[in-house]
């Protein structure tokens, strides 16, 4: 019984903890030079993926900013170069046309980005919808799921090549694939399962982060109370873009790591919960085996894309 109690607490000061976070320790101000390096940040024209946009660029590095609407983010890409002072070291930000709820935009994407490129440091699956109101993708998919699981799988899937060619030439660990969840993962949502496939990638380090209580436009399609409940709770995009780049950034992270959930505004989770550990290993290890069972999914619905 007391055993039980201390984990009910302990995931109580987590979930609190998520909501009040800490201060930030990584941020523009201390994040080194990334010259010569290469990113691609998904949904990158607004909210949380403007921000790592924004900051890449500050220090240096060549960001690809995917999205699907070219006027969305070429009017991003103009603002993310004002913002930054004659005298501030800029890197090159280029746009990637990618509809990640449409399979059959992923292909043309990639094949566009390494026609151009050679090496990726970091991907930054940051996109995502939360309650549209369109029910399905083009594929015939719920929404929801192509946009957040399906369409970054087939992404990361087609990515793989060029990361690992780059994690050849590069420190270990230095090499990320960082994947967005949320707070809501802490109260049952299978968000991480989707991700916790890519938890083994050789010299590739693969974290899923909640980048915080932030407040953007995933919420518009939300009741309008739940956006004037959560107001005072919500904090700045700057702050979820902090976290990805704790997690893409960190040097204490090894690739032992590989699947760990970051908190906010940049801290491995103490105790994530049993049940979703166990769904994250096979059963030949004494888990449930749903994890694996949910990328066998995956696979099978972005098999014709590949």
């Amino acid at each position: 019984m007391d055993q039980h109690f201390n984990k009910q607490l302990n995931s109580m000061g987590v979930t609190w903890s998520q909501i009040f976070p800490p201060p930030p320790s990584l941020t523009e101000v201390n994040l080194p030079s990334q010259n010569g390096k290469v990113f691609i940040v998904t949904g990158g024209y607004s909210g949380v993926g403007f921000e790592i946009c924004r900051i890449l660029y500050r220090v240096g590095g060549t960001v690809y900013l995917a999205g699907r609407s070219e006027e969305k983010a070429l009017d991003a890409i103009a603002k993310i170069k004002s913002l930054c002072t004659p005298t501030s070291p800029k890197g090159n930000i280029i746009f990637l046309p990618l509809s990640l709820d449409d399979l059959t935009t992923i292909k043309p994407a990639v094949k566009r980005f390494t026609t151009a490129e050679s090496r990726l440091d970091v991907l930054f699956n940051n996109a995502g919808v939360s309650n549209p109101p369109r029910a399905t993708s083009p594929q015939g998919h719920d929404l929801q799921l192509a946009t957040n699981c399906l369409g970054p799988h087939l992404f990361t899937q087609l990515l793989l090549p060029v990361l690992r060619r780059t994690a050849v030439d590069t420190p270990v660990a230095s090499v990320r694939v960082i994947w967005t969840a949320s707070i809501v993962w802490e109260t049952g949502s299978w968000q991480m399962l989707s991700q916790a496939r890519f938890a083994k990638m050789g010299w590739i380090l693969s974290l899923v982060q909640n980048p915080g209580n932030i407040k953007t436009n995933i919420m518009r399609h939300s009741q309008p109370f739940v956006p004037f409940f959560l107001g005072p709770f919500l904090y700045a995009p700057r702050f979820g873009a902090y976290t990805a780049i704790w997690s893409a950034f960190d040097g204490d992270l090894k690739i032992d790591d590989g699947g760990r959930y970051i908190l906010p505004w940049g801290r491995i989770h103490p105790c994530p919960r049993d049940d979703l550990l166990r769904a994250m290993k096979g059963k030949e290890e004494g888990g449930t085996g749903i994890a694996a069972e949910f990328t066998q999914y995956c696979d099978s619905q972005i098999a014709g894309f590949l």
